[in-house]
């Protein structure tokens, strides 16, 4: 069997068209965004959001890779080579954002000296943030950032090359696949140790030195994993109107809608939870986080990222007949993809921007230079190997699959 996406010229010259979008966005933000503080702070924030954004839904795949190896899930081996395109490019997103992280927690300040998107650099005797200094300093983020980042890069390639070489073993060789089965285990206690944990709070939270949320990480994880499963849809609806990934079946298409339900309510339990609690116990330094965004100019994008994130994929993506439907699954991915950057958005910005926000042609056009790296990226790592990984040992599992 050999099943081979060659990318067609218009999918390349759309991924191209997007990248000098975001270039010239780029370069014209850091052109006009630079007379006064509030407008290079938007500059760096929005560069921010979306590098964060797309490197954590890439890693997802490394993650969706690693815990169905463990699981030895069989329904996963017909659209493999999809998640592993995804993350065998986290590096380039991973890059990115270390260079974005690194000239704002090293190199901003304000005109006053202060670092108003990571105020923990520039602490000027606040007790509240020395008191957290033993965490939060430019030491500790630096090696978190570079490690979380080495290790998501080195397993998204890594999974990809022992899954190729698995397709050049001979039949029915088990010694690669113990070996992922290996590596997914390391790979979850990294995940659990980095994704889960440790780089939401110094990443995002530690934009809102003073506040603080137990369940914080588990919060962003959710967001970014039904984002990273939206994403592989897209890419399965697309190489199957192509005519690729042959062996995928509307079952499989299933599956992957039921993740992208699952986790868009599993993300409301952990949104209403979180919520819920510092409503309830109503503590100033818990609050304040939520008073600028449910009470303040933030409001109508707080209330538009419930509508988006859970009412639409509840009443949309319910009903079985709707998770195995092209046209349905595709919009919904992308509303959730919008959705949940819209979620990414409302987390960084309002603590240093307070009501100076816009959602105009900058922060557009550098999410449409980052979608057009990810195409880009992607379709040239899928065209490179055959779509189908035909000597893994759960091959004739997936192709029986039944939802």
């Amino acid at each position: 069997m050999n099943d081979r996406f060659v990318v067609p010229a218009r999918l390349k010259t759309t991924s191209i068209a997007l990248i000098a979008i975001g270039v010239i966005t780029l370069i014209i933000g850091a052109i006009s965004l630079s007379h006064s503080d509030p407008e290079r702070a938007r500059f760096w924030l929005v560069l921010l959001q979306d590098s964060i954004f797309f490197t954590l839904i890439t890693t997802v795949s490394v993650f969706i890779q690693a815990a169905v190896s463990l699981a030895q899930g069989a329904w996963i081996v017909s659209f493999r080579r999809v998640p592993e395109a995804i993350g065998a490019n986290v590096w380039i997103f991973g890059s990115i954002a270390v260079v974005v992280l690194f000239m704002i927690a090293f190199g901003f300040t304000d005109s006053h000296g202060t670092n108003i998107i990571y105020p923990w650099t520039t602490p000027h005797g606040d007790k509240i943030i020395l008191g957290k200094s033993a965490f939060l300093n430019k030491g500790m983020f630096a090696m978190f950032t570079l490690v979380a980042v080495g290790l998501w890069s080195f397993f998204g390639i890594k999974f990809r090359n022992m899954s190729l070489a698995q397709d050049k073993a001979p039949k029915n060789d088990t010694k690669i696949y113990w070996k992922v089965f290996r590596l997914s285990g390391v790979f979850l206690l990294v995940y659990a140790l980095t994704q889960m944990s440790t780089i939401p709070w110094l990443w995002i939270m530690s934009i809102d030195a003073h506040w603080f949320s137990t369940l914080f990480s588990w919060y962003t994880f959710a967001s970014a994993f039904v984002s990273g499963m939206s994403l592989i849809m897209l890419w399965i609806v697309y190489l199957k109107n192509q005519g690729n990934l042959t062996m995928v079946t509307t079952e499989h298409m299933h599956d992957v809608g039921k993740f992208m339900f699952a986790f868009s309510i599993f993300w409301t339990y952990l949104w209403f939870s979180q919520y819920m609690l510092i409503w309830y116990a109503n503590i100033p330094e818990e609050t304040t986080y939520f008073k600028m965004r449910q009470q303040g100019p933030y409001s109508i994008i707080f209330y538009a990222n419930f509508i988006i994130n859970f009412v639409m994929p509840i009443l949309i993506l319910m009903a079985r007949p709707s998770k195995r439907n092209y046209f349905t699954v595709t919009f919904m991915a992308l509303v959730i993809i919008f959705g949940h950057w819209l979620d990414y958005y409302q987390m960084v910005m309002p603590g240093p921007l307070k009501a100076n926000w816009h959602i105009s042609w900058y922060e557009i056009g550098i999410f449409m230079g980052f979608v057009g790296i990810l195409i880009f990226a992607v379709s040239r790592t899928l065209a490179k190997e055959s779509l189908i990984a035909h000597n893994n040992l759960l091959v004739k599992e997936t192709a029986v699959h039944i939802a």
